[in-house]
């Protein structure tokens, strides 16, 4: 019996010839692709609502988030979760990457581990009912993904694939599959193309929408943000005066009294509270909206 190949590796019949086009020809239809590949994103966007409102749940009760992938997949997975501690604030270990191979192989595709369920199973070990498992495979079939969700469903875990196969044999092993079906990539097989646009749309999605949740934002402004460079302490200057109104001058005091925290000198300006109040109410509610309405302050 003849085994039929997944969405993804099948040849595209737009793209057949582009090896004899010119140049802007061929950077036009790979946009075309693009572009499809975000709209089936967007046929996803229940499921996607699902998983953070899911995932959000556990992290109120002091979960964690892992991700775990191979490949184009799992590349996008560590970056997605690199970028949230000094995006948002957070601790280290509220986002974690699991790679198959670990971080070597990150950067060494030759130390390929995608084929060790075994492997996936070691990596989901330390999961509990608290934590959030995310399995992430463009052809919905990686082993290691396979190994690592079902331990975390063992675990209790929550258990999410993010796909862009609909007919994934993984979606049995998770209580929420995301799926983007992108069709056929612009070079047939290449998952880093069409697959890997919507993987990382997807993943910048979940992440973002989940910290929006937790308050790590306020309006869209991202008060949680990490000031460890000249640039970044002046973002953060810049912030406090677009979210208050106050002169640069006043925002620059109150974040240097703040040693640097832009959600205390924040909570701080709006609510006309002292640096300790602010410190206290933050560290009781969840958000600088719900910190400055503790301290009965006035929330523009």
């Amino acid at each position: 019996m003849t085994q039929v190949a997944p969405p993804t590796e099948r040849r595209n019949p737009r793209t057949a010839d582009i090896d004899t086009m010119e140049t802007r020809d061929v950077l036009r239809l790979l946009r075309e692709e693009d572009a499809r590949a975000v709209e089936a994103v967007g046929a996803a966007t229940g499921r996607l609502a699902q998983a953070v409102d899911e995932a959000h749940r556990r992290l109120v009760l002091g979960g964690t988030v892992h991700y775990f992938g191979a490949g184009a997949s799992g590349r996008l997975a560590v970056l997605d979760a690199t970028e949230i501690t000094p995006t948002f604030g957070v601790p280290r270990d509220l986002f974690t990457a699991h790679f198959a191979g670990g971080l070597a192989a990150v950067t060494d595709s030759s130390a390929d581990h995608e084929d060790s369920a075994e492997l996936g199973a070691a990596d989901a070990a330390a999961l509990d009912e608290t934590s959030v498992a995310i399995g992430i495979t463009a052809s919905g079939s990686t082993p290691y993904v396979a190994g690592a969700l079902r331990a975390a469903r063992a675990a209790g875990a929550l258990t999410v694939l993010v796909t862009c196969n609909p007919d994934a044999p993984l979606r049995e092993l998770a209580e929420i599959s995301v799926v983007a079906a992108t069709g056929p990539e612009a070079l047939t097989g290449s998952t880093r193309l069409k697959a890997g646009t919507a993987t990382k749309v997807i993943l910048n999605s979940f992440s973002t929408a989940l910290m929006i949740k937790a308050g790590r934002t306020y309006g869209n402004l991202m008060v949680g943000l990490v000031a460890t460079n000249a640039k970044l302490r002046e973002r953060a200057v810049s912030l406090l005066a677009d979210a208050t109104g106050d002169d640069e001058a006043t925002c620059r005091t109150a974040l240097t009294e703040a040693g640097g925290q832009v959600p205390e000198a924040l909570v701080r300006l709006l609510a006309g509270c002292s640096p300790a109040q602010a410190r206290t109410a933050l560290g009781t509610h969840p958000g600088v909206r719900a910190a400055v309405a503790a301290l009965d302050g006035h929330v523009v």
